[in-house]
């Protein structure tokens, strides 16, 4: 009788744990772009996503067409896929936009740092699950906050999500 109790528990945690590993997204490698155009697709997709707006100055980077551009007097920057598709957006903000509760993380374990001015919010597009690259890492498309910390000549970026959740991200080389 213990051997059938035991035989079951066993097969149903493996089965448990082939589930639990079945469900989490897998990262997949995105694509370098081709050629050195910007996509019409991304063009067309910024325009449906944020309507006329003008000064936008479009760059092609190894993964996205980015487009820098000012929206409501806030600087921010707009990701399109090798397929033209919005990943999301980046713009500064400051220590005090991060969760009190991440801002309290960040105060007591990383004291010996100062905390640099430079914070990037990444606003996903829920609609496409195409990874994003900030800090030449990349990471799974989620909105998240991205906090460069440095002590001495080390510098560090810490990934704080919107519940307030803080992970280390890179170090800045």
């Amino acid at each position: 009788m213990k051997k059938v109790a035991v035989l079951s528990m066993t097969f149903l945690f493996a089965v448990s744990m082939v589930m639990g590993q079945a469900t989490k997204k897998a990262t997949v490698p995105l694509k370098k772009l081709a050629g050195k155009d910007i996509n019409i697709v991304s063009k067309n997709n910024f325009n449906s996503e944020f309507g006329n707006i003008t000064n936008v100055k479009w760059e092609k980077s190894a993964y996205f067409d980015e487009a820098t551009f000012t929206k409501n007097g806030k600087e921010m920057k707009a990701f399109f896929d090798d397929e033209g598709n919005f990943v999301g957006t980046t713009s500064h903000v400051t220590f005090a936009d991060i969760p009190a509760n991440g801002q309290k993380e960040i105060k007591s374990k990383y004291k010996d740092y100062s905390i640099n001015p430079v914070i990037v919010f990444f606003d996903d597009n829920e609609k496409v699950d195409t990874d994003m690259i900030l800090y030449g890492t990349q990471f799974e498309d989620a909105d998240n906050y991205f906090v460069e910390l440095s002590k001495g000549t080390k510098k560090i970026v810490l990934q704080v999500n919107p519940e307030g959740m803080v992970n280390y991200f890179t170090e800045i080389k």
